[in-house]
């Protein structure tokens, strides 16, 4: 049977060749993979004189067709998941993480390593090529390598364990974020809620046979309205039920699977000699250490508490007085938040709807990044995609009409697409096996708000931001410039990671930049003054309470990831003293953020979810830069591509920092932006 990874079939420039791949593919693909991987370890092993080429190089290139097969699997795993997809993780996760550990628990391929490691000094490397020996060196030793037998055979075992278990978590919050379904047939029921939110319900209601009908679910472009206009209390209470009780002791529980993922990174870390897994993981961040971290949440908390008090007090107040409310609930404070920012700001997000229809918007992503970095995106309709909704650019260099890389986007929810939004990347730009530079192929997964028959894509304002964010993951993808794919674009230290995404979200508050695509998308006006006006004043709004939010969920990442032990633990009431701090309303029976926080137990964020914070220093400090020399300043920008955006983990990020800005960041730069100091 013809299989396109084994036949090393591509679509035009070099994609991935969608159209020819079926689900019987992977794991025959990745069976040949293991072959191969093993002929080039043995290949490796036998040198007679290890050096960076023939050991360290090619390791970078051991599993070359495996890593081709997990890449489009995975990726089509989050985004464009049957349920036949789905099954067949268990065994695509297994076959990988025993490969993983054939490389890392082989004592002959660490010998060699050693050597090359230990002759470092005198190979005369470039620093690139130190860094990768450096890091390879570091991934052995932190995956086993100087374990006994008997260790090696049980870190393996955990490493196997720990690669199910993660797809299991996200695939029980997929089938109970699809499960639940809140049909509408009183048209009274729908009190409140702007026009779009009703033509988007009835439509999805028809499209599942209900006619006359409304359908609601957890979706975001679904669950948010609802939340937030809906004058029906008890509405928004089932659907907040829902959202914030599900994967917890119902059909699809992750309970045991939360605390089966801890129990065995505390046990992994500790073969490997580290008290904690947050020891383990920071060790390899610019937060060093879990008390580094704990002391910058405590100081953002100490800065936040009070302003988040006095954020919820004043909806408080508001709902008292409009509704004699005197103990609102989280389903309530989204409702009556709207309302206050319409009180205070005159100011109704869906006015800004019109104005960001999601084509424009994409413009305007392309048109900023084009004033900064000289880039061009060609829409290419010839490459293959996965799914009919997903478009592909070609990226160029603005001068020279080089390609620079291809752009994947997928921008609509679908019962087979996890919820949330994330980038990621086909092919990572660096040197492939053959010696030959490969450019990036860097994609976005999204869901945003579909079409109507009445109108198009029509953006909230925080899903504009949200294009922002992963299109800013993205330049850190396309415009890397590095030798090595290990070092390449996003492989960089986590808490360093959400820079370049959160820098991006910053130019949506200047007049410059939404001048360049926000305009009304039936009269073609531009967006008036008064209203970015509005936007800047909301941008500050209730930001207490919403670093109190993120303060929340990364106290709860490092107090699961801090645990030495579980045992007997209940996850609901360790949630409630571990948020006791952070939390502003009174605890629901039942909600619980843990069996859902796919993050940190079933994506990369475990122990680093202050990552987002971290990075909004960074990201607040480096848009003041922008701000006193010019928003498109050339030369601040081209710093910014050169020291943070091209050069991947190639240095450590605060040497690239301080290489850009000229000093290390300020703190009290997020705190200004805020308008808490």
């Amino acid at each position: 049977m013809s299989n396109p990874f084994i036949d090393k079939k591509r679509g035009p420039l070099n994609s991935v060749p969608f159209h020819l791949i079926q689900l019987d593919h992977y794991i025959p693909a990745l069976k040949q993979g293991v072959i191969e991987g093993q002929k080039n370890l043995e290949k490796i092993k036998s040198n007679q004189n290890p050096n960076f080429e023939n050991t360290i190089f090619a390791l970078e290139h051991v599993s070359d067709l495996m890593d081709e097969v997990s890449t489009v699997y995975f990726n089509l795993h989050s985004a464009e998941a049957s349920p036949e997809h789905s099954k067949l993780a268990p065994e695509v996760s297994a076959i990988c993480s025993n490969f993983s550990s054939d490389i890392f628990l082989d004592p002959k391929l660490f010998e060699k390593v050693k050597v090359v490691y230990e002759q470092k000094d005198r190979l005369n490397l470039k620093p690139e090529q130190l860094k990768l020996l450096e890091n390879t060196y570091k991934a052995f030793t932190r995956n086993g390598a100087n374990l006994s037998e008997d260790k090696k055979k049980e870190l393996r075992k955990i490493d196997e364990e720990l690669s199910q278990l993660g797809p299991k978590f996200n695939d029980n919050i997929l089938k109970a974020t699809n499960a639940f379904e809140m049909i509408l047939t009183d048209e009274k029921d729908l009190e409140g809620l702007p026009d779009s939110a009703r033509t988007a319900a009835q439509e999805e209601a028809a499209a599942k046979g209900h006619q006359n009908s409304w359908l609601f679910n957890l979706q975001a472009p679904s669950f948010m309205p609802l939340m937030k206009y809906s004058k029906k209390r008890d509405l928004r209470q089932k659907l907040w039920d829902a959202f914030m009780k599900k994967c917890h002791k119902d059909a699809f529980d992750n309970t045991e699977v939360l605390k089966n993922i801890v129990s065995l990174k505390i046990k992994r870390s500790q073969i490997l000699g580290y008290k904690t897994y947050a020891d383990y993981v920071l060790e390899e961040r610019m937060a060093q250490n879990p008390k580094n971290v704990w002391q910058f949440l405590e100081k953002l908390l100490a800065a936040s508490k009070k302003a988040a008090e006095k954020d919820l007090q004043e909806v408080k107040d508001l709902a008292k007085k409009l509704d004699q409310l005197s103990d609102i609930k989280p389903w309530d404070f989204g409702y009556y938040t709207e309302l206050l920012q319409k009180q205070k700001f005159d100011f109704d997000e869906e006015e800004l709807r019109p104005y960001f229809p999601l084509e424009q918007v994409v413009d305007g992503v392309f048109k900023v990044s084009s004033r900064l970095y000289q880039l061009d995106f060609k829409l290419n309709t010839e490459v293959p995609v996965y799914h009919p909704d997903v478009k592909v650019y070609e990226v160029l260099d603005q001068k020279t009409q080089n390609r620079i890389g291809l752009f994947y986007c997928d921008f609509f929810p679908r019962a087979t697409k996890k919820a949330g939004a994330w980038m990621t990347d086909y092919v990572k730009q660096g040197l492939n096996s053959q010696g030959i530079m490969d450019i990036p192929h860097v994609s976005i997964v999204c869901n945003f708000t579909k079409p109507t028959k009445e109108a198009p894509s029509l953006l909230t304002f925080d899903e504009v931001k949200t294009l922002f964010h992963e299109f800013g993951h993205s330049l850190h993808g396309l415009l890397s410039n590095c030798t090595y794919k290990s070092l390449a674009g996003t492989n960089v230290y986590w808490d360093f990671v959400e820079l370049p995404s959160q820098f991006m979200e910053n130019f949506l508050v200047e007049k410059e930049v939404l001048d360049l695509f926000a305009f009304h998308y039936k009269t073609k006006e531009k967006i008036p003054e008064s209203m970015i006006q509005k936007i800047k004043e909301v941008s500050k709004f209730q930001s207490g309470y919403f670093n109190m939010r993120q303060l929340n969920f990364g106290m709860l990442d490092m107090s699961w990831y801090t645990l030495d032990k579980v045992e007997d633990l209940d996850v609901e009431k360790f949630e409630l003293d571990a948020t006791e701090r952070t939390r502003l309303f009174d605890p629901v029976p039942g909600a619980t953020n843990s069996t859902s926080f796919s993050h940190i137990f079933g994506g990369g964020y475990s122990a680093g979810y202050y990552s987002y914070k971290w990075a909004e220093v960074l990201d607040a400090d480096a848009f003041e830069y922008f701000k006193e020399k010019g928003l498109f300043n050339p030369e601040v920008s081209g710093k910014f591509r050169q020291f943070i955006l091209s050069k991947g983990g190639t240095e450590h990020p605060m040497e690239l920092y301080k290489k850009f800005r000229g000093r290390e960041p300020d703190p009290a730069a997020l705190l200004r932006r805020d308008g808490l100091i």
